[in-house]
């Protein structure tokens, strides 16, 4: 059995390896250790996390997915994660979640487990549940947090007091010279820290700042003309 951790944050601002020491100590209280880690910034809504497939095509039968806590796991709509978990049962991997007790039996060492066949497959099948249950629960705050973020943002259109969120162009900049020089998408967003999204926001705003930048040019030589 390997134990292979999953850290996830939803945007480059916030630290993704912030759970990292609370996996080590939970894994260490258990005489486990922990064989890799898989880092990424993505959203926990969306399927495309290249990171947490990438753990899933390592991971062997047996194998443990750990995770702090289960929306580092999934935001994800009940398609989606019926989709998730599919793959996950298909790989069999299970998967630990500090805040789910009842997942804490996949990594007990073999000397602390004294359940019989049937007490283990009972637990098994109410720790199904509750994955179920927590992600759902994820779900619906996520849904929560983006309506009343949606909600402000027209209270403070409506007051003329809503500018946006701000770009950051030094990192575009980055992005996009990295990009030039060949640099693949998945290959920009590992080497600068930021998530695949930010990569595919900047490449396309310095298109639309190209477009607008030719009609600009057009337009001048015209009116010299």
């Amino acid at each position: 059995m390997f134990i292979r951790a999953y850290l996830r944050a939803s945007t480059s601002e916030q630290d993704a390896n912030r759970a990292r020491s609370a996996l080590d100590t939970f894994v260490q209280s258990h005489g486990q250790h922990i064989a890799s880690y898989y880092t990424e910034n993505e959203s926990g809504a969306s399927l495309q996390r290249p990171e947490l497939f990438r753990l899933l095509t390592d991971a062997k039968p047996g194998d443990v997915l750990l995770v702090e806590q289960v929306d580092r796991l999934s935001r994800l709509t009940d398609g989606g994660w019926q989709q998730l978990r599919a793959t996950i049962k298909t790989k069999e991997v299970r998967v630990v979640a500090l805040d789910l007790p009842t997942s804490h039996q996949f990594i007990a060492s073999t000397s602390n487990t004294a359940a019989d066949a049937f007490t283990s497959r009972m637990l098994a099948a109410i720790n199904d549940m509750l994955l179920d249950m927590l992600a759902a629960v994820a779900r619906k705050d996520y849904e929560d947090r983006r309506r009343r973020q949606n909600e402000g943002i027209a209270k403070a259109k409506a007051q003329g007091a809503y500018k946006g969120r701000g770009v950051d162009k030094e990192k575009h900049a980055k992005i996009r010279a990295l990009l030039n020089k060949g640099a693949g998408i998945r290959e920009t967003a590992k080497l600068l820290g930021v998530s695949t999204s930010t990569v595919l926001r900047a490449r396309d705003s310095g298109k639309e700042d190209a477009t607008l930048q030719r009609a600009k040019n057009r337009a001048a030589e015209s009116a010299a003309g």
